[in-house]
């Protein structure tokens, strides 16, 4: 009876997992292996032949890969634009605070927001980005429609969104390194750089691992800024795979195929999130 006490405080918890997380997760499964179209109520099953078609399928490895280059680079530059700025704004001040509070101000607007904000920022006939290329001389760029430079204007709106969060981690982890360290490596004669090297970057390990997981996940479901900016284009050079669920279920009304799709993705991720938990294993330093 003590025990089904201890579990009753659980069991909120437990009904909100499993009706907005695994009843989902085994209804797309399910959903995966028939031909339902959402108009229809009918659901014929249909094999593994939604994930042959996109196993076979151009579409799914060019999109694949747009969603690998935007996730590469947007946790490579936010990362490390973030301890950089971790680095220079880690000191107690009110100035600094102020800067601080600055810069981690777009984690808490709402993307489709800062969307909308870029998309002036970045309009090909009056934006704020071709006014400044004018007064260099400089050609107007048609930021977003095309298809060498619009995923790199997604990739900036993610950057400048999230280094903030980032920034702050890093402060975090910076100040739970023991002062002692760099006093002893000092007495030995360790300039700055190596204290960095040596020092700073194996014990923020931990706070890296977590910082890249989440941002990592977080980048391969990129979708609001495709969805309000792009919607793909131009010529599919910003399709990334949710935005791609999104269109194959909800536009097409492939509610079977795009399941099989959730299902590929959520693989992926899965296999290569634990691929990096079994590197860090090796890389990961802990104060213990």
């Amino acid at each position: 009876m003590e025990g089904f006490k201890d579990f009753s405080f659980a069991l909120p918890a437990l009904v909100i997992l499993v009706l907005f997380i695994y009843y989902p997760l085994f209804n797309s499964l399910y959903l995966s292996f028939t031909n339902w179209n959402m108009t229809k109520p009918v659901k014929k099953f249909v094999g593994f032949d939604n994930y042959t078609y996109l196993l076979t399928s151009d579409t799914f490895y060019n999109v694949l890969k747009i969603t690998f280059t935007y996730t590469v680079f947007d946790v490579f530059l936010t990362l490390g634009i973030g301890l950089l700025l971790a680095l220079l704004f880690n000191s107690v001040s009110k100035f600094y605070n102020v800067l601080r509070m600055v810069i981690f101000m777009p984690h808490y607007i709402s993307m489709v927001i800062v969307s909308m904000i870029f998309i002036w920022i970045f309009n090909g006939q009056f934006g704020l980005m071709n006014e400044l290329l004018k007064m260099l001389g400089i050609e107007p760029v048609l930021w977003l429609t095309n298809t060498r430079t619009a995923l790199w204007v997604l990739i900036l709106v993610s950057v400048w969104k999230g280094v903030g969060f980032t920034m702050i981690i890093f402060i975090a982890g910076l100040r739970s390194i023991p002062v002692e360290y760099y006093e002893a490596s000092s007495i030995d004669g360790a300039t700055k750089w190596t204290q960095f090297w040596k020092i700073t970057i194996p014990l923020l390990s931990p706070t890296s691992l977590f910082l890249i997981i989440t941002n990592f996940i977080s980048s391969m479901q990129v979708f609001q800024s495709v969805d309000v900016m792009t919607n793909g284009g131009p010529l599919e050079s910003t399709k990334a795979m949710v935005y791609w669920i999104y269109e194959m279920a909800f536009t097409e009304f492939r509610t079977g195929r795009a399941s099989a799709l959730v299902i590929l993705f959520f693989i992926i991720i899965i296999i290569l999130t634990s691929i990096q938990l079994y590197i860090s294993k090796k890389k990961v330093h802990y104060e213990g």
